[in-house]
C-alpha cells in the first residue's frame, strides 16, 4: 500500500475509534501505519524494531497492547500460521476474512467471501462450536510465483 492509500485508511480508523468511544493513540496509530505500509505481514518483534524509528524507547508490551487493541477494533488481522499481523483492507464493517498466503514470496491477499464464512459458521454451529475469531488461511503459491516456476 502506498501513502495515498494509507491516508483514508488511517482517517477511517480514527473515525471508527471515535464512534466507538476508544482512543487511537500515537503508538496504536504508528503500529497500524507500519502494518498498512508493509508489503508483507509483520511479527510483533519486527514491529518493535520498526517502531524504534517512530517512538522513543518502545517496549514489547507497548507493541502487544497496541496489537491487541487493533485486533479488538478490527483494524488488523493476525495470521496464526505466520505469527504475524496485517492491516485490514476494510475495517469499516465486521467480517470473517480469508487469507491466501504464498509460501514462496510471502504475499498475502485478504478476501472476504461471505459464502465461505456462512459455511464454516454452519459447520461450527452443527457441532456446538463457538467461534472466537473466524480466520481462514490458505497456504499455497501466488500467480506470480507459479508463473516463475512454469
Amino acid at each position: 500500500m502506498n501513502h495515498e492509500q494509507l491516508t483514508p485508511i488511517l482517517e477511517r480508523a480514527e473515525a471508527l475509534c471515535r464512534e466507538r468511544g476508544v482512543r487511537l493513540t500515537v503508538q496504536r496509530k504508528a503500529v497500524l501505519r507500519l502494518l498498512c505500509l508493509s508489503d508483507r505481514p509483520l511479527s510483533a518483534y519486527e514491529l518493535l524494531e520498526q517502531m524504534r524509528d517512530v517512538v522513543r524507547n518502545p517496549a514489547p508490551p507497548t507493541v502487544y497492547r497496541a496489537l491487541d487493541f487493533l485486533l479488538e477494533q478490527g483494524l488488523v488481522h493476525k495470521l496464526e500460521s505466520l505469527h504475524a499481523y496485517v492491516g485490514c483492507a476494510h475495517p469499516d464493517h465486521a467480517h470473517a476474512s480469508q487469507f491466501l498466503i504464498c509460501d514462496d514470496c510471502g504475499e498475502v491477499a485478504e478476501v472476504e467471501d461471505a459464502s465461505v464464512a456462512r459455511s464454516l459458521n454452519a459447520a461450527g454451529k452443527a457441532i456446538g462450536f463457538r467461534t472466537r475469531r473466524p480466520v481462514v488461511e490458505l497456504l499455497g503459491t501466488c500467480a506470480q510465483c507459479a508463473a516463475k516456476r512454469d
